[in-house]
């Protein structure tokens, strides 16, 4: 589906970059999408994600928080997109972060997430997402 997608983790920067996505999404009259995704390891074999019984009640909580804040964002706006979908996945962020990318017209992301070490200026994801995406991809910076 044409339109911005998001990836939302959950931290701080995450909800400044669904702001301006949503944002702009109003501004634009396009469809939004809000991509959460579960990290799940890699097998050993052959690199494929591995996701087990357990990772469905985590999907669940990934899928409700996305949710919520989507809400929470949606309500301060006084334009809204002309839709709003959440997905919440289980994989690799950044393979699905660049798999959506390619149906899609824009890619939002935050500098940094809410884990892991930060690069200098932005974290691991945004920088593989922006060498990898099939489409532009805005960065939405912290605030001061």
């Amino acid at each position: 589906m044409p339109g911005i997608v998001v990836a939302v983790d959950g931290s701080p920067n995450a909800e400044r970059a669904l702001e301006w996505a949503m944002g702009h999404a109003a501004a634009l009259q396009v469809p939004l999408i809000a991509l959460a995704v579960h990290e799940v390891p890699k097998s050993y074999w052959g690199g494929i994600p591995v996701v087990g019984p357990a990772d469905d009640a985590v999907l669940g909580r990934l899928r409700q928080a996305a949710e919520e804040m989507t809400q929470r964002v949606a309500a301060g706006l006084a334009v809204k997109p002309p839709s709003v979908q959440v997905r919440a996945v289980s994989g690799f962020v950044v393979k699905e972060i660049v798999d959506a990318s390619q149906d899609a017209d824009l890619v939002v992301v935050g500098p940094r997430g809410g884990h892991g070490f930060a690069r200098l200026i932005m974290g691991s994801v945004s920088t593989e997402v922006i060498q990898q995406s099939k489409c532009p991809v805005v960065i939405v910076p912290p605030q001061k």
